[in-house]
């Protein structure tokens, strides 16, 4: 079918070679129709591109002047930030923005996905869950020609902008900080390598330790969800290792898990950074709270969130052309604080 066909149920009944009428019926979840019916139906749906009629005044002009946007987590400082940006660019522009979360759940992720295309919108902007193996779920917009744009954690394509930081070297820098302070034994409180921050991070970490002629410990290496219990669990395994096998400094990929590995190491007479010392990842409020205050990497969320939509709405109005500009990186600042100062 050509792509700028609208999918009818009367394309879906042809495909699977049943009634419109069933068509219709399964799409509502009648249960008059077959469990199994219904199922095939909604897969059908979604294999051809069907999108219910819920703006069906938008069916002309095939705008709805909405963008959806799909975060990982919605009480996350950094991404109140891209939201707030998001919003100011998208006002101005005369856009709406629907807002999701996937809550770090890639079933979640494509549930909502799935509502976002059925709900008309112009485009979609979305950041990756923390276990999304992959974006077959969105193959629908890319199908459709919808413009996808993703940011901060992405999956780099041909057809989408990416709107990223430079994860490598701001790692990178961090950690050759840490080694010119002395510490030789740096941990890593790291995320789930399949998302590009979390990998890049690792990278980074790992290259600017042999180019310091420094071993990168796998045994120092834990991966988490970065979260405050994460934080919590990685001083307690800091805490059961014999005191000469305990690492002299820790960077963590974000400043939740480091603030609150510091806490509890804290609450256990160990000395920051006396005994270890910390780096972050983001510039949270908490890293300013925290006593002593935490070395973290800046970069601005209100900025991405600009950048990220400015690019999906310029494809909008033709100005440009999402499949050009396949990367966009924003700057990234280290900010030395502390935490990390001998």
């Amino acid at each position: 079918m050509p792509d700028d066909k609208e999918i009818t149920i009367y394309d879906i009944a042809k495909h699977l070679n049943i009634s419109a009428a069933t068509v219709s019926r399964g799409l509502q979840d009648n249960p008059l129709i077959n469990k199994n019916t219904r199922k095939k139906i909604f897969e059908a749906a979604q294999v051809l591109g069907y999108r219910s009629n819920t703006f069906a005044s938008s069916l002309r002009t095939k705008q709805t002047h909405t963008i959806g946007v799909l975060v990982p987590r919605l009480n996350s400082y950094f991404m109140s930030a891209v939201l707030a940006g998001m919003e100011n660019a998208a006002s101005r522009h005369g856009y709406n923005l629907i807002i999701a979360q996937s809550l770090e759940n890639a079933e979640k992720e494509k549930t909502n996905a799935t509502t976002m295309f059925n709900k008309r919108v112009d485009g979609l902007l979305i950041s990756l869950s923390y276990d999304t193996e992959n974006v077959h779920h969105l193959e629908p917009f890319f199908r459709r020609k919808i413009p996808v744009v993703f940011f901060d954690r992405v999956d780099l394509r041909k057809e989408s902008t990416s709107v990223v930081i430079d994860n490598f070297g701001a790692a990178y820098d961090i950690t050759k900080h840490l080694v010119e302070q002395g510490y030789k034994r740096v941990m890593h409180l790291g995320g789930n390598i399949m998302r590009n921050v979390y990998k890049e991070r690792l990278e980074g970490m790992r290259k600017a330790l042999k180019d310091h002629k420094l071993p990168f410990i796998e045994k120092l290496h834990l991966t988490s969800t970065l979260s405050e219990d994460a934080g919590v669990e990685a001083a307690k395994f800091i805490l059961s290792l014999p005191v000469k096998e305990r690492p002299d400094a820790v960077f963590a990929a974000n400043d939740t898990a480091a603030v609150y590995c510091m806490i509890t190491l804290k609450a256990a007479g160990l000395r920051i950074p006396e005994d270890v010392a910390f780096a972050g990842f983001n510039n949270d409020p908490i890293s300013k709270v925290i006593e002593p205050n935490l070395t973290t990497v800046n970069y601005s969320g209100e900025t991405m969130g600009e950048v990220a939509i400015t690019n999906l709405i310029n494809h909008l109005k033709g100005v440009s052309d999402l499949s050009i500009t396949n990367l966009v990186t924003l700057r990234a600042d280290l900010i030395i604080r502390a935490s990390s100062l001998k």
